[in-house]
């Protein structure tokens, strides 16, 4: 008897607990005198509705099902439960891990019910006179790591609330402050969260960390050898050892990670050493200008970049070649790029994000920001989410399923949207000028959930690249 498995468990909205047959075609609940009961109460049913009166011709004749698909009805019945009360007495008795049931609950369910019912309320995260934050990730429940313009790499505790600052990694051919720093852009974690990888003291060069001890495991390089002779702009890890990393002079390089220290090595200092890596391989992206952003699309295997001009490049992740490249509709401002688990690719513009179909990179959808030319500058999906982040400090959430953004349950005529608060700003006689003509608020630069869906983690800064400041807050 076979299931469309995948199907069933996809439709769930909340959780799904399945049984798993051991020794026998039927689960242990489904008792024979269980089943032939449902049959009959089933067959009673359908003799009622067609009980016809008499010398009633028979001009239309409808056919019962067969008693295979009412078997197959009850079997499915008896193993599967979309209740979440199941779901907590089977966690509760065997575990999430068990031999005998599985079990989901999904990944969306919190955040969607916080976000319609309003509860997200803003904390703001004091960062001093640092300048802009540019990209963030969760390392646990309780601690997110981010970077920022001016070359900090944090980590932020949000039960403590303390800020500590991990050292930089150095290379042997650094540059001058003026030439190789532009801030850390990118903060990426391997699938199994025992890497970190993220930007160096020169932003041309890539640096590694161990987790959850922040030691540096390597650093990939400038110079004659190295992969990029510019600013890294993005990364993505394509499992737990290989890295794609993406650079403003057009190119895209290959890296092989391999966490080994030798013991002898180890217990010979305290003081924590990295070793100097070179690319595995170093290419061109055709028809770009500026790799901007880069991320791997897991369900279709193979990389995108989104350069500065317009395009979205695909690259085979098995023999790192370029496939295509595809002129986007809209070439103003496309500075940020995310991928669903299905494959659909969301690229953010100067006043709209545009869904591609992964199959062809035609344009399914063009989501308009409710903000006229705000700019969009970080996206993400979680389930069928997609949190949007604009250059006026707004967030908002667009409802795949629904086709349109998500509504307030409280208020149907409102939709939902986070408003940052203000930050901090470096109070110059241009920042003053700005002020007197217009509101400030500070652009989303990066934005990311924590694993359960509940808790929200924006940052970012001042739009204009000349004014110096930061904006961090967190949502719960």
């Amino acid at each position: 008897m076979k299931h469309n498995q995948g199907s069933r468990i996809s439709c769930t909205k909340m959780a799904s607990s399945r049984k798993i047959t051991i020794y026998a075609n039927k689960p242990a609940c489904a008792s024979s005198a269980r089943l032939e009961e449902r049959r009959r109460a089933a067959a009673a049913a359908r003799s009622e509705k067609d009980r016809k009166p008499e010398n009633k011709p028979d001009d239309f004749i409808r056919y019962e099902d067969s008693e295979e698909e009412d078997e197959e009805y009850s079997m499915h019945a008896v193993k599967y439960s979309k209740s979440f009360v199941d779901y907590l007495n089977i966690r509760e008795r065997n575990g999430i891990y068990n031999a005998i049931e599985r079990l989901r609950v999904s990944c969306e369910h919190g955040t969607r019910h916080m976000l319609t019912h309003e509860m997200f309320k803003e904390h703001n995260i004091k960062l001093g006179n640092m300048n802009k934050v540019f990209c963030s990730q969760w390392l646990s429940d309780r601690q997110v790591v981010f970077g920022t313009k001016c070359n900090k790499i944090m980590v932020y505790d949000v039960v403590t609330q303390k800020l500590d600052q991990i050292p930089s990694l150095v290379g042997r051919r650094e540059q001058g402050p003026a030439d190789g720093q532009c801030g850390i852009h990118a903060a990426q974690i391997n699938p199994s969260r025992s890497l970190l990888a993220t930007g160096a003291r020169n932003s041309s060069e890539v640096a590694v960390y161990r987790l959850p001890t922040m030691d540096p495991v390597c650093l990939g390089e400038v110079g004659e050898n190295g992969a990029h002779g510019d600013w890294v702009f993005d990364m993505c890890w394509l499992d737990d050892q290989f890295l794609v990393s993406g650079s403003r002079d057009t190119r895209i390089a290959l890296w092989r990670i391999r966490d080994e220290l030798p013991v002898k090595e180890a217990e010979a200092t305290d003081v924590p050493n990295y070793k100097t890596i070179v690319p595995v391989s170093v290419k061109d992206c055709k028809s770009a200008q500026k790799v901007r952003a880069i991320t791997y699309n897991k369900a279709f295997e193979e990389v995108a970049a989104l350069s500065l001009n317009g395009f979205i490049h695909i690259w085979n992740a098995h023999n790192f070649k370029q496939k295509l490249s595809r002129k986007l509709p809209s070439c103003q401002e496309n500075v940020c790029l995310a991928v669903q688990d299905t494959g659909m690719y969301a690229v953010g513009c100067r006043s709209y994000t545009l869904l591609l179909d992964p199959r062809t990179l035609q344009p399914i959808k063009k989501v308009p920001s409710r903000y006229s030319g705000c700019g969009i500058r970080s996206a993400s999906f979680l389930g069928d989410i997609l949190t949007i982040g604009t250059g006026v400090g707004v967030l908002m959430f667009y409802d795949l399923k629904a086709g349109k953004y998500m509504e307030s349950s409280l208020n149907q005529t409102r939709t939902v949207a986070l408003k940052a608060s203000k930050g901090w700003v470096y109070p110059d006689e241009e920042f003053m000028d700005v002020i007197q003509h217009i509101k400030y608020t500070p652009a989303i630069y990066t934005h990311c959930y924590d694993p359960s869906g509940t808790r929200l983690f924006t940052a970012g800064g001042p739009l204009p690249a000349n004014l110096y400041g930061n904006y961090a807050g967190l949502w719960q």
